[in-house]
């Protein structure tokens, strides 16, 4: 018989198969696989504690890919440094990063906000065409909130 775990599962797969959405196709089948045949014990630790820092790893390797093999280079880069735009990007890559580091301690230590964030980075992956990197990011966002919450909370008593 099929345990709660597995039917939550089958039911993203399916949501994910009705979005069409490869990413979460993939991780739902390659999660489902692991777990049935035995090895949920050993990995699924590993892909918990390590997970997101993989993630993150293999995110990074994307983005420095085009600077191997020379798309990107020190001409680029200079005419980057003369647009607005990339001062923006600039500025922003900068926020998120730093917003996304306080995330990684609450998504570590705060189980049912963990769930909340997961349950809508799925539902971004699966229903709007967004991409996984939202735990982390939602995180950090979440992180924020809760400081400016409690900030002002303080203010009041």
């Amino acid at each position: 018989m099929l345990s709660q775990a597995s039917i939550f599962m089958l039911i993203l797969l399916a949501v994910a198969i009705v979005a069409k959405n490869q990413s979460l196709i993939v991780a739902v089948a390659f999660l489902l696989i692991v777990k049935w045949v035995g090895l949920g014990d050993k990995l699924f630790p590993l892909f918990q504690q390590k997970g997101i820092n993989i993630g993150v790893t293999v995110i990074t390797i994307a983005v420095l890919t085009p600077i191997v093999t020379g798309e990107i280079g020190f001409k680029q880069l200079g005419e980057a440094v003369r647009s607005s735009y990339a001062w923006v990007a600039l500025a922003s890559g900068i926020l998120v990063a730093l917003i996304a580091a306080n995330g990684i301690s609450l998504l570590k230590n705060d189980p049912h906000i963990t769930t909340a964030l997961v349950f809508g980075t799925i539902l971004a992956v699966a229903v709007f065409k967004g991409v996984a990197v939202g735990p982390l990011i939602g995180a950090g966002i979440a992180y924020f909130a809760m400081k400016v919450v409690s900030f002002f909370s303080n203010l009041g008593s």
